[in-house]
């Protein structure tokens, strides 16, 4: 492993096919990223895995597909045309902008984690005599941290719900927040930025024609509830999922697909009767974070962080967030997002978005508890997790060390690589074929002569192909075959007629709902 796994990790994407910066042969475009052919396997099983968790496993949720472009009006209704902004700041020396908020989180984080330092010193040295929250009080040097650190975070806290832009910039002045490129604290003033791309309508100029690229997918569902909810005879609660693109003009676009200025999301708007959002909100919290957790990531890598400064629309908001390489960052959002959306709707456009309820008898605006979550960051989380270097057992020279992405096999791109031990003999090159012809029909295979097995191994195992079949002389004695599995490189002989079994077995859905 190298002194920067993360940088490792970004060239192995490029290396092996998973993805591409956009527009590469014109020197990119920032922020902008394409899906080699691994990739979109991986990303489309990722997306599979949501739908079916969220639709398939669940009677009273149900799919939509709204258009990226919708009525300007909808984005005045939502707040975006007005509220969809982050603060923004320049260094007046490299002229490299920032957001501000993202600069004052860092350097709150910097602060705690010098708590959290002196707090780890501490259990080692104690070791179970260790009382953690005494600790944190009695110490003078942590509580120091620990108080620094709450009093500057109100004070960000306050200055980002009322958009003061002169309370950022003191927060910064007062943490001495420094240019991370020339090392410069002379900044400019903060300003907001709004986020949203737009485009005109046809040939009419100016703010008639005006549309926005949609900077969520949310509010095509909230536009599309009644439609939705009468077409499929739902009753409360009931849900709507929705896969697809968005569009944020990002201040700075950066750490790899991590932000990105053209991303896909996959949220869930959970419409529930006003007074029960929170017993709502307490249950996808839980079945958010064991979606997780069925994937094999570890516990430690996964912690929730409470929003405590809430967007204009939410009275609760959660981040489930995942450990990076750099660092702990939002991975996904679990929002109650009252009924905002479809009360301002509702009042913008003149139309009822009421729901009558059979049980009550009364007609009211549905609240809302939504869970959000990002394809791209999802598909990053994914890739580090799989992403290992490991010694080989008993092998030598270059065979010795493997890079492997160990995917849940569900996930993985490729299901079963098929493998002719020789290239030059047709008896077994013709068997393969057979097998992969067989096969293709029920999950994706790949068909491979080239090389040593070994090195076919190895190739495989870079893109975290969960089996290979390799056919050799005994094959064409007995019809049966050699199946490695990639994590524990275990050999078994199986007859050809049970390869199909095996592997649809290991790669199946089902082992991660269950």
């Amino acid at each position: 492993m190298s002194a920067d796994p993360f940088k490792d990790l970004v060239s192995h994407c490029k290396e092996y096919g998973f993805i591409f910066q956009s527009s590469e042969i014109y020197d990119g475009l920032s922020g902008v990223y394409d899906y080699g052919s691994y990739g979109i396997e991986l990303k489309n099983n990722i997306k599979s895995y949501w739908w079916k968790a969220m639709v398939q496993n669940h009677e009273n949720i149900v799919g939509l597909d709204s258009a990226i472009m919708m009525h300007p009006e909808i984005w005045k209704a939502s707040g975006h045309v007005d509220a969809f902004n982050d603060p923004l700041v320049d260094s007046k020396v490299s002229n490299k902008r920032y957001r501000a908020d993202v600069l004052i989180e860092e350097a709150l984080e910097k602060i705690m984690g010098k708590a959290e330092k002196e707090i780890e010193k501490a259990r080692k040295r104690f070791g179970d005599d260790f009382v953690e929250e005494q600790y944190r009080r009695d110490n003078t040097r942590v509580a120091e941290y620990i108080q620094k650190h709450d009093e500057i975070n109100q004070r960000f806290v306050d200055a980002m719900s009322k958009n003061d832009m002169v309370g950022l910039k003191a927060v910064i002045e007062e943490l001495e927040i420094a240019d991370p490129v020339s090392g410069s604290k002379e900044w400019t003033d903060v300003r907001q930025f709004n986020l949203m791309f737009h485009t005109q309508l046809g040939n009419i100029a100016g703010e008639e024609g005006k549309l926005y690229l949609r900077p969520e997918t949310a509010q095509g569902i909230f536009v599309n509830f009644l439609n939705v909810q009468k077409t499929t005879r739902q009753k409360l609660p009931f849900g709507i999922a929705q896969i697809g693109k968005a569009f944020r003009n990002e201040i700075i676009a950066r750490q790899f697909i991590f932000r990105m200025r053209e991303f896909e999301q996959m949220e869930m708007q959970f419409f529930v009767q006003p007074g029960s959002e929170m017993k709502w909100y307490a249950y996808w919290k839980e079945a958010r974070m064991n979606w997780h957790k069925a994937l094999g990531t570890p516990e430690s890598k996964l912690r929730f962080h409470d929003h405590e400064n809430l967007a204009h629309y939410a009275n609760a908001a959660v981040d489930v967030q995942f450990e990076f390489p750099f660092g702990f960052k939002e991975l996904e959002g679990i929002h109650s997002r009252t009924d905002f959306d479809l009360k301002s709707h509702q009042e913008l456009s003149g139309k009822k978005l009421q729901y009558f309820d059979p049980e009550t008898n009364e007609n009211y605006v549905p609240y809302v508890v939504e869970t959000s979550i990002g394809v791209d960051r999802m598909f990053l989380a994914v890739l580090t997790n799989a992403y290992t270097e490991e010694e080989v057992p008993d092998a030598e020279g270059k065979e010795s060390t493997r890079i492997v992405l160990k995917f849940p096999p569900a996930l993985a791109p490729v299901k079963c690589a098929i493998l002719p031990l020789l290239k030059n003999n047709d008896a077994l090159t013709g068997t393969a074929r057979e097998i992969f012809d067989d096969l293709k029909f029920n999950f994706l295979c790949q068909y491979d002569e080239k090389d040593a097995i070994g090195r076919r191994y190895r190739r495989q195992d870079a893109i975290g192909t969960p089996y290979c079949v390799t056919v050799d002389h005994q094959t064409l004695e007995d019809q049966t075959v050699t199946i490695r599995e990639r994590d524990s490189l275990k050999q078994d002989r199986i007859p050809i007629s049970k390869i199909r079994e095996v592997v649809e077995a290991g790669i199946s859905f089902r082992s991660l709902f269950q």
